[in-house]
């Protein structure tokens, strides 16, 4: 089976666009992916099309002959965007290998080990607070702690076991507090990184709103981002010791102080979303920098990750997928999840634009908080490319 085109498709996703790659087959099977490209990652549809020409009439169910000499290739300017676009064009190959064998993703992977997935409600309140993005999602705003409260009552009431938020800072200059992304209306902590008081005071108080909505069975999780330096770190895992928190995550380019803020953390620490392959993630698994190794399926490909997941099991470290993408990439990601042994909870947004199922054959099936892993050929989903043209991309 040889591959005969790679094109990327692009839709409106309201305040970002989602963005897929295609590759069509001598044996008219098509095999899709979903990337990301509106965070970061400006350029990744340019690469992906400069790889075009020395893939098409490669064969299409050697994905990692295809990853090795993509890499090789790239090897001078390794991660980054070159590292999304081959895992993005791996991805799309996993699909049409899967498909030709009549088989789900997971079964490549060596088989499926569980159907069902614990989920937790990912930027619970970050999309709500500010008003441009709760407006494209129709949602009300979260404008106090009392909104909180309540959002956190929905997450309970709608069957899921835990959430992750961000900073929310509420007041007459109500943002979401991420100084490590860039400017924002809080222009003054950049390029500072700093936990001042006030900032561990908006998340403490948070955290405890979230906490008397949701009651006391649903796990609750912090995401730090790369906001905060080392002591703003420790101060805020300090401050939330009461709290009994689930875990909270940080992004840190530096493995050895990394390790040393868990080992001073009350709680454990999830990090690495932001790594790409095994190279990056060697590091971290040597000097024990975390609890949670998370991994991003549409950065590092499905294949790859099952690698970085492997070498997590091999340090006695759990895995968690990154994923606050479109629902085919939840599905990319269920497919990992289900075939590691070493899954701890999985990602998901469910804040999100109207027309969001549209864009799959078949939307994720939630049930009671827990996704349900497809047995469909591929990963259980395709797009509709129909609706994919009736929101074209801003």
């Amino acid at each position: 089976m040889k591959i005969l085109a790679i094109d990327t498709l692009h839709c409106d996703a309201g305040w970002r666009n989602f963005s897929y790659v295609k590759i069509t087959t001598d044996e008219d099977i098509v095999g899709y992916s979903e990337y990301n490209e509106s965070y970061g990652s400006k350029g990744v549809s340019g690469v992906i099309e400069k790889l075009v020409p020395v893939l098409v009439g490669r064969d299409a169910l050697a994905n990692e002959v295809v990853f090795a000499h993509l890499y090789a290739m790239t090897r001078q300017a390794p991660g980054g965007i070159n590292a999304q676009a081959i895992a993005a064009i791996e991805n799309a190959l996993l699909d049409v290998k899967a498909k030709a064998f009549g088989v789900s993703v997971a079964s490549l992977l060596g088989g499926a080990m569980r159907d069902r997935l614990r989920l937790y409600w990912s930027h619970c309140g970050t999309y709500r607070v500010n008003e441009r993005t709760a407006q494209y999602m129709e949602k009300p705003m979260l404008k106090s702690l009392d909104d909180v409260k309540e959002l956190g009552a929905e997450v309970r009431e709608r069957g899921f076991t835990g959430l992750k938020c961000n900073t929310y800072m509420f007041g007459e200059n109500r943002y979401v507090h991420s100084p490590g992304f860039g400017p924002t209306r809080n222009s003054a902590q950049v390029p500072e990184l700093n936990a001042e008081r006030d900032v561990i005071n908006a998340i403490t108080g948070q955290i405890e709103a979230f906490r008397e909505g949701a009651g006391p069975d649903v796990d609750l999780l912090l995401d730090l981002n790369f906001n905060f330096k080392t002591e703003g770190y420790i101060k805020i895992t300090r401050a939330l010791a009461p709290y009994d928190m689930f875990w909270c995550e940080m992004d840190i380019f530096n493995p050895e102080v990394l390790a040393m803020i868990r080992s001073a953390s009350p709680m454990p620490i999830a990090s690495c979303e932001s790594l790409y392959g095994i190279r990056e993630f060697r590091s971290y698994f040597a000097h024990q920098s975390m609890d949670v190794a998370i991994i991003d399926v549409p950065w590092n490909g499905a294949w790859q990750s099952y690698k970085i997941a492997a070498m997590a099991d091999a340090h006695e470290v759990n895995v968690a997928p990154h994923n606050f993408y479109g629902h085919l990439s939840t599905m990319m990601s269920a497919q990992f999840c289900a075939a590691v042994p070493n899954f701890r909870i999985m990602e998901i947004d469910i804040d999100d634009v109207p027309w969001k199922d549209d864009l799959v054959t078949h939307p994720p099936e939630i049930v009671d908080g827990h996704l349900i892993v497809s047995d469909r050929p591929g990963w259980g989903t395709d797009i509709n490319e129909d609706a994919i043209k009736a929101h074209p991309p801003k």
